[in-house]
């Protein structure tokens, strides 16, 4: 077992969404083994008081995150400061934090690694992002960084495929590692009957992609049926998408009679609302790496509906109480959401199977050993400089 002294940490954010809560499992995966973790965000957030509880070390920096303004021309000259900018904030921090390793969180902080590389510090990436409809071009220039890294995880088969895609020589050296998903110790059980009106839950971002506009329109089909809904939305928006949370409220002032929308805001603490809810609904457009949210729901004794799209699949996979939609059909939401209703029965009957199945899968503890494990093997390996001479003497890992 190596003995890790240092970690340091880079992540783009410092919020609560999917990949920052497994940025948090992996921050106590390394401290559980002992390890100084130093993290640095670009930012100020709510995730800064989880890694400080964790006894992680936090820094705020500047850094360079890609966005897709950036990537346009006239983001070009703003690409080109932060880039500098970045460069040289991540150097500066090496030089004081002198880690054993660096561990990259997603791949929109692409400096990292060719930073740690020129450093000769170990890299380990993690690939939170997966497009497979984006451009390939687009895809290769993302991940063209992480060959840098000494080791790559993925967190699905879904963003394994991507990468293979764009660039099959990083693919051929990821590792799949399951999320590892937080639930609730005692999860509330779901209601006797789902008299009255139909409670449905959607949690994440406010944003075109995430679909949270089909859930609305969804719940408008059912309500105009008959058949009451109330539409909880619990989420916020990127900075630069409040025009949407507008567009999502007007719509929500033109809901039919029969239902009801709330609009709860970002939730460190989702567990409240879940238990609140009868029924989840993750009904993402565009591909998702994976879908933290829908196994939550599984977690938190609720079926769920999701897109039948990208790593929503696999996280949705086999459980008894998911079902999956073609995507951005709010038609079709809008009749599991009364199958659901109609059955629900049977749903309480099988909601305890599929939790213990989520439980099985998508362990924390497993999760945290196994990146704590990767990490130390990237140090164990050697530096990169030694990787790319073993490389081409023909060595095999």
């Amino acid at each position: 077992m190596t003995a890790l002294r240092t970690v340091l940490v880079a992540h783009p954010g410092a919020e609560l969404f999917g990949s920052d809560r497994m940025l948090r499992e992996s921050v106590a995966g390394l401290r559980e083994g002992g390890t100084r973790v130093v993290v640095v965000v670009p930012t100020a957030g709510p995730l800064i008081d989880e890694l400080r509880a964790l006894g992680a070390e936090v820094v705020i920096a500047p850094g360079l995150v890609l966005r897709k303004a950036l990537l346009r021309p006239s983001g070009w000259l703003r690409l080109f400061r932060e880039g500098l900018r970045g460069l040289g904030s991540a150097w500066r921090l090496i030089t004081r934090v002198r880690p054993d390793a660096v561990y990259v969180s997603t791949i929109t902080i692409p400096l990292w690694p060719l930073v740690a590389w020129l450093r000769r510090v170990p890299v380990v990436s993690h690939v939170h992002e997966a497009e497979a409809s984006g451009s390939t071009l687009v895809n290769r220039v993302l991940y063209a960084p992480h060959m840098l890294a000494r080791e790559v995880l993925v967190n699905s088969r879904f963003s394994q495929a991507t990468i293979r895609h764009a660039l099959p020589k990083l693919a051929s050296r990821t590792h799949l590692v399951l999320n590892g998903v937080v639930g609730p110790e005692q999860p509330e059980p779901p209601r006797a009957d789902t008299d009255g009106a139909l409670r449905v839950l959607y949690m994440g971002r406010l944003s075109p992609r995430k679909g949270p506009d089909l859930v609305l329109s969804a719940a408008s089909l059912l309500a105009r049926d008959g058949v009451p809904v109330d539409v909880t939305l619990v989420g916020d928006t990127f900075p630069g998408y409040e025009w949407f949370g507008a567009e999502l409220r007007q719509q929500a002032s033109r809901a039919p009679r029969r239902m009801s929308v709330r609009f709860a805001g970002f939730q460190p603490d989702v567990w409240g609302y879940v238990a609140a809810a009868d029924v989840v609904v993750v009904p993402s457009r565009i591909d998702e790496p994976f879908g933290n949210t829908a196994v939550e729901a599984v977690l938190g004794l609720r079926p769920v509906i999701v897109a039948d799209t990208s790593g929503l699949r696999e996280a949705a996979d086999s459980y008894a109480t998911a079902r999956m939609v073609p995507v951005d059909e709010p038609e079709a939401i809008s009749a599991q959401l009364r199958a659901f209703s109609e059955s629900w029965a049977a749903v309480k009957a099988d909601v305890e199977g599929s939790r213990a199945e989520a439980l099985r899968r998508h362990s924390p503890e497993s999760y945290r050993a196994s990146v704590r494990r990767h990490v130390e093997r990237a140090v164990r390996s050697g530096s990169p400089a030694s990787a790319t001479t073993d490389r081409r003497r023909g060595s095999t890992r």
